[in-house]
């Protein structure tokens, strides 16, 4: 009955769905006029990760691969989702509590170390605390959270199945 969900299947699907984030978010940025954070942009670089993983996971004819991918996906999605909650935890904050904000990407590469410009993204800035879009009342960081939780489990139940056996 459930023989066609393979996780071969799956991690094209989990492929497709990041791919298709990423879509959004560069409409969102591009069309709508929506400035990514420095949260967005790591956010942005583990659903590409994960697509990518995942891409190869489908193509692959290894089992023993396809496993080995899907716990590679389950610890960028809980990378992603960390971001995700320290994004939204900045969002949350009173204004006079948020970070300072800092310059431009452009102009921090020219003038700051990387290791600072990392420390810097990963923390969020005062800009990553903007909620400037919301679906439903969720925000973009509470959307990204939410698929970063389902490609985890995806890859979880993956992860778990014997390697003769379908996903169901």
């Amino acid at each position: 009955m459930f023989a066609f969900l393979t996780a071969r299947r799956f991690h094209g699907l989990v492929a497709f769905a990041a791919f298709a984030l990423l879509a959004v978010a560069f409409y969102m940025e591009y069309q709508m006029g929506l400035e990514p954070c420095p949260l967005c942009m790591f956010q942005r670089i583990v659903f590409f990760s994960v697509g990518v993983v995942s891409l190869v996971s489908f193509l692959t004819a290894s089992k023993k691969a396809r496993k080995v991918c899907a716990w590679v996906v389950v610890m960028l999605s809980f990378m992603g989702a960390a971001l995700a909650l320290r994004h939204l935890y900045l969002q949350s904050l009173p204004a006079d509590q948020l970070p300072a904000c800092l310059p431009g990407l452009s102009y921090m590469f020219e003038v700051f170390p990387w290791q600072e410009i990392m420390q810097a993204m990963v923390m969020g800035t005062g800009e990553c605390g903007e909620v400037s879009w919301t679906l439903f009342g969720i925000s973009i960081p509470g959307w990204t959270l939410m698929a970063f939780v389902g490609m985890a489990l995806v890859n979880i139940v993956i992860g778990l199945q014997p390697t003769k056996r379908t996903i169901f």
